[in-house]
């Protein structure tokens, strides 16, 4: 196992090799969702949720949909609608003993990102469900964040990854399918055709129902 041989142990440490944040980068945070985040919410159709709990173990998920699907309910508050998945509940586990949130909105061929963070809760309020169906299918969760921090953040790291720009993305040739990965981590008994199967029923038809 790696062991790392020069640790950074105070902030004063990385300025001294790197240069102070613009102006504009200090003075850039809102606590709030104005016009101009809402207009990117409204249009992302992905983000990314950290949460962490208690003992300080973090997870981040995925979450997705057609553009509009994170609701701004007032200029504090956004909805983000819980969908079919793995069942794990991580995010929730970890929303539940410490409340706390950290998002990045993405906005297909933009190469900047929004970030939120804030306090959240997990709840079933029916009205807030009901502005989250698609397809006629209610979820059965939103994850209700209080707005504490929002900002832009520059492209650079999209830009680098070439994200948008498909005709130069390396080849997947080689990767395992999921339905390997699954089966070898889980170390399961089920054949492969018969986890691929199931698989691709999840993606063709279990993307609102259970």
């Amino acid at each position: 196992m790696y062991t790392p041989k020069h640790v950074i142990t105070s902030v004063d440490e990385i300025y001294a090799d790197m240069r102070q944040p613009y102006d504009s980068q200090i003075r850039k945070f809102l606590d709030h969702i104005d016009d101009l985040c809402r207009a990117w919410i409204e249009k992302a159709t992905f983000l990314t949720m950290a949460t962490v709990d208690k003992a300080g173990n973090v997870d981040v998920s995925p979450k997705g949909d057609p553009a509009g699907f994170v609701k701004v309910l007032d200029r504090h508050t956004l909805a983000i609608p819980d969908r079919p998945g793995n069942h794990r509940y991580d995010g929730f586990r970890n929303i539940l003993e410490t409340g706390r949130v950290g998002l990045v909105f993405l906005v297909p061929h933009r190469n900047e990102v929004l970030r939120v963070n804030g306090a959240a809760w997990v709840v079933r309020d029916r009205d807030v469900l009901d502005q989250c169906a698609i397809k006629g299918r209610v979820p059965d969760f939103a994850v209700i964040v209080r707005v504490e921090e929002a900002f832009y953040h520059c492209g650079k790291s999209i830009i680098r990854s070439r994200l948008w720009q498909s005709d130069q993305h390396p080849k997947p040739e080689g990767l395992p399918t999921y339905a390997e990965a699954l089966i070898a981590h889980g170390e399961l008994s089920v054949s492969y055709d018969e986890m691929a199967a199931h698989l691709k029923n999840n993606d063709e038809n279990r993307l609102y129902d259970e």
